[in-house]
This record gives C-alpha cells, sequence and structure tokens, in this order.
C-alpha cells in the first residue's frame, strides 16, 4: 500500500484552449515537458481540497472545479504506482504565479495545437469534447 498513490491534475479550459506547463528543465520527473497543474495528494486528502491546494501550489491561482473527465492508472519510473483523475476546472481568478517547478505556462488551441499537446491529455481532451457537444 505504500507504493500507492493518488493524484489529481487540473484540466483548465478557457475558450477552447488548455492551460499547460512547462516543467523546469532539471525536473526529476519529465524535464522540460509539457503538463497541467496537479500532482499526488497526502494519505487521506479530499481530491478537491488536494487538486485545490496543488493549483495554489503550481501555480498561485484558484480554480473551480467543473468534474471529472478522465482517469488514468500507471507506474512511474521510480515504482510508484498512480492512480491519477482530471478534473475540468476553470480558473476563478486571473493572476498566474508560476513555483520554481516551471518555466512558463500557455493556453494552446484544443484544434490548432493539439500536434503539440503530450498523448498522455488525448483521452481527457476527447471526453471534453464530447461533454461540451453533447451540451450544445
Amino acid at each position: 500500500m505504500d507504493n500507492f498513490r493518488n493524484a489529481a491534475k487540473a484540466f483548465i479550459v478557457r475558450d477552447n484552449k488548455l492551460f499547460m506547463l512547462k516543467r523546469r528543465p532539471n525536473d526529476p520527473h519529465k524535464p522540460g515537458k509539457l503538463d497541467i497543474p496537479g500532482g499526488r495528494l497526502e494519505l487521506g486528502e479530499d481530491p478537491y481540497s488536494g487538486l485545490n491546494r496543488e493549483v495554489k501550489e503550481e501555480i498561485n491561482s484558484e480554480v473551480e472545479i467543473i468534474m471529472p473527465i478522465d482517469v488514468q492508472h500507471f507506474v512511474r519510473e521510480d515504482g510508484q504506482k498512480i492512480t491519477l483523475t482530471m478534473y475540468w476546472c476553470k480558473l476563478t481568478l486571473d493572476h498566474i504565479g508560476l513555483s520554481e517547478e516551471h518555466t512558463e505556462y500557455k493556453w494552446m488551441d484544443l484544434e490548432k495545437d493539439l500536434h503539440e499537446i503530450p498523448p498522455f491529455f488525448t483521452k481527457a481532451i476527447s471526453n471534453f469534447k464530447k461533454h461540451i457537444k453533447s451540451n450544445e
């Protein structure tokens, strides 16, 4: 059980653009790669509280959590087993202040920039688009 953790990520979308962070070049986990805010939850931590904590730590902002849009299970390079839930979120503050974990952020168009977004997020993007389309 010590080798298993839950994690939560904020799939922040505005005007059909996904908020993405670039990890610092010396990051021990996926250096220089694009990612979205979030991370591992503390033991016993509520996913919504943990996600809000991670968003505050990584981008010094706040989000409104709309709904879960993807769940993935994987084993990290260090052998830790992760169950990751991605939540569709909206920023409630426009201020962004990056932590030292990241070097920049950008809004990536879910149509035009799809080829630049890491494949890890493909299922979440597909689920997001299906939800939007079904509610039009």
